[in-house]
């Protein structure tokens, strides 16, 4: 897992929403180690300080917990996913734009059908690019 600092916060903040991600949608389990402060803090050049502050945002709120001398590790997330929450969040958006409750169950259906639907991104693609290789020639 890399950790891309953008700019748009604060270093800080940055390291401890990208921890806070990953492990809410279930890319670190439980006990899993994290790197420790040093490591991270030189793989990012940062100081350390900065990442022991993210770290301890982190241990606040129940996500990872600090064992001296042993290491970093990932607690048990309680609470919905954040791929629940995700879904929620979007499925409200979509009934907003007029989805109906029929509409987003047969979709449920759809997706977890046996065999499971085409895929919907890049549908056609290869009839297109056929077609462009017929007119070259």
């Amino acid at each position: 897992m890399d950790i891309r600092l953008t700019g748009k916060k604060s270093i800080c903040e940055e390291i401890k929403d990208t921890y806070e991600y990953y492990i809410r949608l279930g890319a670190f389990r439980e006990g899993e180690r994290l790197p420790s402060v040093r490591k991270l803090a030189v793989k990012l050049g940062v100081n350390p300080n900065t990442v022991e502050r993210a770290y301890t945002a982190l241990e606040r709120s129940g996500l990872i917990r600090t064992i001296p001398k042993k290491g970093v590790y990932v607690c048990r997330v309680t609470g919905k996913s954040y791929m629940y929450e995700e879904m929620v969040y979007r499925l409200t958006l979509l009934k907003g734009g007029g989805l109906t409750r029929e509409e987003a169950l047969a979709a449920v259906e759809e997706v977890y059908a046996d065999p499971p639907p085409p895929a919907v991104y890049g549908e056609g693609d290869e009839e297109e690019d056929e077609e462009d290789e017929e007119d070259v020639s």
